[in-house]
This record gives C-alpha cells, structure tokens and sequence, in this order.
C-alpha cells in the first residue's frame, strides 16, 4: 500500500493531528512498516501511548480501504499532501493539510483564487460590494475562496457562482456537515458548479477552534485576501493574520467611519493594507497573470431585456441605493397597484432586487 493512502489512513485516526503526523512521518520514512509494530516499539519512537495503541489495534489495510470506501459512497474525494494535485500554492505554508477532503471540481483549487472575508452581519453595502466584486473576479479569471459562513463568505460565494472561475467554499466542520443550515441550498449550487474543501474527516465533531484553524486554508489558497467589512474583533482577520505570514496581498475596502462593522477594516488600513475602492485595483496587482481574453470580462454585462416605457420610468428613479415604495409612490402618477405590477415586472425581468421593507435597488 503507498504512502498517501497510509497517510489518508492515519489521518482517519482519532487524536492524530497534524504534528502527530509530522512525527509519524519523519520517524517512520516507510510507513507500511506501521502495519506490523506493536505499540511500545511505536512509544518507542517518541509517539504518544494514546496514539501508539491507536495504530497497533485499529490501523489496518482493511481499515483504510474501509474508510476508503465510505468516501467513495459519498463521492468525497481524497487529496493528500504527497498527491501530485495537490495545490502546490498551499503545499508551501507552514502547516498544509496532510489530508483534503473534497467535493466538486478538484481542478479549480489549482487555478488562480484569491480570498474574500467579512462579517458575518454585514450592512446593504457590504453585501453589494462582496457579491459585485466576487463576480468581477470570476469574471476576470480568477476564483473566490471564502468559508461558507453567514454574511460576507456567502454574498462572496453566490457572486462568484455567477462568473466562469467560480468558488472555493473552505469548511470548518466535516465536509459532509452543512454550517449553517440555511446554507444548504448554496452548499449544493457550489458542490455542482465550485468546490468544497475540509482537513476534518467525516464524524468529526464541531469544537472550539476548528473554523479559525480553517482560515489558513482559505489565506493559504490564495494569493491575495480582500476584507469587506470586519470588527475589531471580527474572525474574519484571523484569515488576514495567516495571510500576512504567509506573504498574501491583504486588500481592505473602508466604509463609513462610524460603523462598527467596518472598524477592524479600518485598523487594517492603518497597519498597512492596500485600500481598494474599485475592484479594478485589486486585479491590477495581478495584470501580469491576467489572460488576455479575460481583461475585457471585468464589468457585470448588461442585462438582456426589453423595457415597456413605465418600467423605464421606475428604473431611472433607483439606484444602489435603497428606495422604498412610498418613495416612488410619491415620485410617479402611479397607483399603488399598478407600481407594484410594474415592480413585479421588473424583478422577472432581473432588472431590479427587492430589499427587506419593501425597498429597491438596481440588480
């Protein structure tokens, strides 16, 4: 048996992190010979007992390829260090995953990513500039790597959906767990169109630890990390922190003064991130990687549509900003009825979002 099923077969092992596994490695260079040694010649080495019992009653061919098989039921594929697919970008931090667990297309986490985080409550805006600027990327040729969380990751996650370089969903948890539930849906859309990435083996509880222990994949995969509104003590910057040791671009991008959401940006700005107000500044520190067929993709492409003449009445009064129904009740000659099938119109047509409180802006 090769060493990188072994190796997938002793990450299966309760209590074998990733310095045990360095241990094992360094201290076993043929690791078949496990197989065969009882647990005081693995103490021996300098292994913990726990460990070295673990490995002499339960680590078998029989239990890997049992292991093997579970993930093959659930088309979860295995990507080890030694594979030659794995991400050679991720392959050089300091603590690369032994195991990935994966489901989707696996090449995309070899192409060009750049990271995209946040908070979890982010504001209107926010959300516009995390969705438009996910979707400028893939646009460009670039995918978005972000954490399947609440807020900012998922606005990121749904704008790259809409490009062709699509997304990479870094999880916290077991790669068959789905956090949070009302993530489902998006979990599938990026399960058939991204990619969804864990170090976590299946059964593996969610404890302490875990989702900040995740942000060094999501900096580790990229080659820059744009930050779009974050706290002080947002989770978000722990994913800045493993990107600066890891020599990533970290992109901010301010908002207003006074609001909490955006103060940890802000300190970022402060300490020396690059501000960003335009999406096109964050791809222009990578034109030299940029396809030439793809410079031209950037700008979201007009919709495709025809207008009656009072749809185009109602469109010009909105912009990104949110407007809400009294607002243009007041501005037109409108009925209520007649606005509100006229706003109904509009958003079939994709031409327009509707915002909670019956407000609008511009799609």
């Amino acid at each position: 048996m090769d060493n990188r099923l072994i190796v997938f077969g002793l990450h299966e092992l309760e209590g074998i992190g990733w310095k045990t596994m360095q241990q094992l490695i360094s201290r076993f260079p043929e690791l078949h010979h496990l197989f065969d040694l009882s647990s005081a010649e693995i103490v021996a080495k300098g292994i913990r007992a726990s460990v070295a019992e673990q490995i002499a009653t339960r680590f078998t061919p029989a239990f890997i390829e049992q292991k093997l098989h579970i993930y093959m039921k659930q088309s979860i594929q295995i990507l080890t260090l030694l594979d030659d697919e794995y991400p050679t970008i991720l392959k050089e931090t300091a603590q690369p995953p032994w195991v990935l667990y994966v489901k989707g297309n696996l090449s995309l986490l070899s192409g060009r990513l750049l990271g995209m985080v946040g908070t979890r409550t982010p504001t209107l805006y926010g959300k516009r500039i995390a969705e438009e600027w996910a979707a400028a990327l893939s646009r460009a040729g670039f995918g978005v790597v972000s954490g399947l969380a609440r807020g900012i990751d998922s606005k990121a996650h749904l704008g790259a959906l809409q490009g062709k370089s699509k997304t990479v969903a870094v999880l916290g948890c077991a790669i068959n767990q789905i956090y949070p539930r009302e993530n489902a849906l998006l979990y599938r859309n990026i399960e058939q169109d991204g990619v969804i990435v864990s170090e976590y083996p299946i059964g593996t509880g969610m404890r302490p630890g875990m989702f900040p222990q995740r942000n060094r994949i999501i900096a580790g995969l990229s080659l820059g990390v744009t930050v779009v509104e974050a706290a002080e003590d947002s989770g978000s910057l722990i994913t800045v922190e493993f990107a600066l040791d890891e020599s990533r671009d970290v992109f901010a991008v301010p908002g207003p003064i006074d609001s909490r959401q955006s103060s940890g940006v802000h300190r970022l700005l402060k300490d020396g991130a690059k501000l960003v107000t335009r999406v096109e500044e964050i791809l222009d520190d990578y034109n030299h990687i940029i396809r030439p067929e793809d410079r031209g993709t950037i700008a979201k492409p007009s919709p495709v549509f025809t207008l009656t003449e009072e749809e185009g009445e109602i469109l010009r009064k909105l912009s990104n900003e949110p407007i809400s129904i009294d607002s243009l009740l007041e501005q037109c000659q409108f009925t209520f009825g007649h606005l509100h099938a006229v706003l109904l119109s509009l958003l079939m047509k994709k031409a327009i979002k509707q915002l909670p409180g019956s407000t609008y802006i511009l799609a």
